[in-house]
């Protein structure tokens, strides 16, 4: 039996080798790009990963956190940091930040200098080898089918990788859902709540 130690999970290389493989061309030893076709492939499935990323899923995605302005007023935005927004921003309207010249801008006040923190829910982009395995096969499959429009002139591949992208998807929302601890109840992070069990009652 296979070990948790022994398990490999995908990286960049097995990607672009497994988008070889979905439009029938043969593996690589390494990321060369200095073959022009590699290096597209690569490009695709980095452009793709920050697609998928951006739409904020849980493993990237934190709620409330707590920023503070540098010396300078100003709150620079990390480069890997690809969505933010004001914590309950809906109901706090004397806030609207957007990113400008690379720090954040208050539209309602019209400055890019701060005197307080700010808490914002942010969405972080990552590394393709640092995704949870769901989103990297999502990630990868969904690159074949854009690998298979550009570079093959084959209709019926590329809907039988849409397919396939569709699955993995739906593999993702699982995920999601699953890890995402989301509540119909609208209960807010930092409580807890016991719901009634039927079981409690039969065990009196």
């Amino acid at each position: 039996m296979t070990t948790p130690s022994t398990i490999s999970l995908d990286t960049e290389l097995s990607a672009v080798n497994s988008i070889l493989g979905s439009i029938g061309q043969a593996p690589v030893n390494s990321l060369n790009h200095t073959n022009p076709e590699i290096s597209i492939l690569h490009n695709i499935l980095r452009e793709v990963n920050i697609d998928v990323q951006n739409e904020g899923w849980s493993f990237n995605t934190e709620y409330n956190f707590k920023y503070s302005p540098n010396i300078d007023g100003h709150f620079i935005v990390a480069p890997n940091v690809i969505r933010y927004d004001v914590t309950d921003g809906q109901n706090i309207r004397t806030t609207d930040v957007v990113k400008r010249n690379g720090r954040l801008y208050d539209k309602y006040n019209h400055t890019d200098v701060f005197t307080t923190d700010l808490y914002l829910d942010v969405v972080t982009v990552y590394e393709f080898n640092d995704l949870p395995s769901v989103f990297q096969r999502y990630v990868t499959h969904r690159a074949s089918g854009r690998a298979a429009a550009q570079l093959v002139a084959n209709p019926q591949l590329v809907e039988l990788l849409a397919t396939q992208e569709a699955q993995s998807r739906a593999a993702c929302m699982e995920y999601e859902c699953d890890q995402g601890d989301h509540t119909f109840m609208g209960w807010p992070d930092g409580t807890s709540y016991q719901a009634y069990k039927p079981h409690h009652a039969l065990r009196r």
